[in-house]
C-alpha cells in the first residue's frame, strides 16, 4: 500500500538557503504515492515564505513571531498530520542535509521495522565542524544515552523520519530544542527507532539555534533533567535521596562508632545534627519521589487519552 510523505522544513530567516533544499527533495520515492513540503516559517524576518512558495513547497505555515525551534517543530508535526502523511520527515532548512537519502531514511518505516529513524552525521569525521561543537555534541548525546536508555550515536541530529503513529503519540513541551525530547519520550513510549548514517555539509554563517555554545548547552541540559524526571520520577528521586542519606549515613558511622566505645555523643554533636538532618532530608526526597511516580500514572492515562484525541481528529 502506497503511504503520502510529508518533509517538514522549521525555517526562521533561511532566505538564502531554502530553495536548495526544496528543490534537492525528491518527489518520486518507491512505495510513496506522494511526497508534499511542509514549511514552518517561524517568524521570519526576511523572504523565507516566499522564496520557499517559489521553489516548490506545497504547504506554509507561518508564525507571527518567533517561537523557537521546539515549537516550530511540534507545530509541524500537527501540520503535517492534519495533511494526512503517514510518514513525516523533519529536515533543517540550511542546506546541510543531503535530501537526496529521504529514501534511505524513510526505508525502515516503509519496512515496518521502524516507528522513528534517526540519523548519525558521524561528527567526528566532519572536519568543518569546530571542536567546541564536536565535544559539546558528545557529551549531550552521553547524557541523552544514558536518560533515555536508548544507545544513541547523534542526539543532535535533526533530520529524522516519524511515522504516523509515533507523531501522534510525541508531545513536545519544550519551546528551544525538539531532539533529545523526542529520543526520551519515543523510548519510554516503547516505540521502535533505528539509525543510519547520513551526510551533513558545512553551514553558510552562523547557526540560528547554537548562537552560544553555553546557551545551548544550559537549555538542552535543562530538557534533558526535566524530562528525566517526568519520564523516570521515582528513579531520579531515589538516587538524589539515596545520595543524600548515604552521606548522611557516612557522616553518622564516625558518631556511632565513637558512641560505642564511649557511650557518648561529644563532641560531635554537630555532626550527629547534620547527620539527622540530611537522613530526613534524603527520606523526604524518597517520598516525593513515590508522589511524582503516581503524578506520573495520571500524566500517562493523560496523554493516552490525548492520544485517542488527535487520532479521531486527524483520521477524519
Amino acid at each position: 500500500m502506497s503511504k503520502k510523505l510529508v518533509v517538514m522544513i522549521p525555517a526562521f530567516n533561511e532566505e538564502k538557503t531554502i530553495a536548495s533544499v526544496i528543490r534537492e527533495i525528491p518527489r518520486k520515492i518507491a512505495g510513496i504515492s506522494k511526497v508534499e513540503v511542509l514549511v514552518i516559517d517561524d517568524g521570519s524576518t526576511d523572504n523565507t515564505a516566499r522564496v520557499a512558495r517559489k521553489a516548490g513547497a506545497d504547504e506554509i505555515f507561518s508564525h507571527r513571531k518567533n517561537f523557537g525551534l521546539a515549537v516550530a517543530f511540534r507545530h509541524g508535526l500537527e501540520q503535517a498530520l492534519g495533511m494526512k502523511a503517514d510518514i513525516i520527515v523533519n529536515t533543517d532548512a540550511d542546506f546541510q542535509y543531503n535530501q537526496k537519502e529521504i529514501p534511505k531514511i524513510i526505508k525502515p518505516i516503509l519496512e515496518g521495522k521502524a516507528d522513528i529513524v534517526l540519523t548519525d552525521r558521524n561528527v567526528w569525521s566532519l572536519r568543518h565542524m569546530p571542536l567546541g561543537k564536536k565535544l559539546g555534541n558528545l557529551l549531550s548525546t552521553a547524557i541523552t544515552r544514558f536518560v533515555s536508555g536508548f544507545p544513541t550515536r547523534d542526539a543532535q541530529s535533526g533530520f529524522r523520519a516519524f511515522s504516523k503513529e509515533a507523531a501522534l503519540q510525541l508531545n513536545i513541551l519544550s519551546r528551544y530544542t525538539y531532539v533529545q525530547e523526542t529520543i526520551i519520550q519515543a523510548f519510554n513510549k516503547n516505540l521502535a527507532m533505528l539509525q543510519v548514517p547520513c551526510e551533513f555539509r558545512k553551514r553558510e554563517g552562523k547557526s540560528r539555534l547554537i548562537s552560544s555554545l553555553w546557551k545551548y548547552a544550559r537549555n538542552a541540559g535543562i530538557i534533558i533533567i526535566r524530562n528525566y524526571v517526568q519520564y523516570r520520577p521515582l528513579k531520579a528521586f531515589l538516587e538524589i535521596g539515596g545520595f543524600v542519606m548515604l552521606i548522611g549515613f557516612i557522616l553518622g558511622l564516625r558518631v556511632l562508632i565513637h558512641y560505642l566505645l564511649t557511650g557518648m555523643v561529644s563532641p560531635f554533636i554537630p555532626t550527629a545534627i547534620l547527620t539527622a538532618i540530611l537522613l530526613m532530608i534524603g527520606f523526604q526526597i524518597i517520598v516525593l519521589g513515590l508522589i511524582a511516580d503516581a503524578i506520573k500514572a495520571q500524566r500517562q492515562v493523560q496523554e493516552e487519552l490525548l492520544y485517542y484525541r488527535k487520532k479521531e481528529r486527524f483520521d477524519r
